[in-house]
């Protein structure tokens, strides 16, 4: 199997235009994942663009952050970690409220996710405002880890989600 390309794999991500409201162009990644070149390929493209960085644990956030973190974090030998939205992690948990393109709501991490000093690569599919990474940054810092990377396979650059980010290495594969 070769390696997809990011223009190419960028070509097989869906538009869905007015969900999950108006006004919002949704870019449905499933139509990527569903071929298991495709997957592959931004997998390794993701392990491509972090390489070389000392890292013990990666985290994702619910959901599709867990589509891209726990392969990574197979991948690279660590533990994986998930940031999951209000309620649904069972035992002491650390949160915070945070921004979405289209709202606000709440993320949680169990409190014993991670030790103190852990260096930490967080993994997500999509970085749009960066509302959801700052939310989940603060979690980490919450826990007293060290973000090493932020790491995408999508982002949406006209909304300056980066800008918000200022002072992390973030790595992405396709850029719209």
């Amino acid at each position: 199997m070769a390696a997809i390309a990011p223009k190419e794999l960028a070509a097989r991500i869906r538009d869905i235009p007015d969900f999950p409201k108006p006004g919002i162009l949704f870019k449905d990644i499933t139509t990527m994942l569903k071929d298991g070149d495709s997957f592959k390929s931004a997998v390794d493209g993701l392990l491509a663009k972090i390489k070389g960085k000392h890292i013990d644990v990666v985290v994702g956030m619910e959901s599709r952050g867990f589509i891209f973190g726990a392969p990574i974090a197979y991948a690279l030998g660590v533990g994986f970690v998930p940031v999951r939205k209000l309620g649904k992690l069972p035992a002491d948990v650390v949160s915070v409220e945070y921004d979405l393109e289209y709202g606000s709501a709440t993320l949680e991490m169990h409190k014993d996710a991670m030790q103190p000093g852990a260096r930490v690569l967080i993994v997500d599919d999509l970085l749009a405002t960066g509302g959801t990474v700052a939310g989940t940054i603060e979690l980490v810092k919450q826990l007293s880890g060290e973000i090493v990377a932020l790491a995408f396979l999508i982002e949406l650059k006209a909304l300056r989600g980066r800008d918000r980010l200022q002072g992390y290495d973030i790595a992405t594969l396709i850029e719209f």
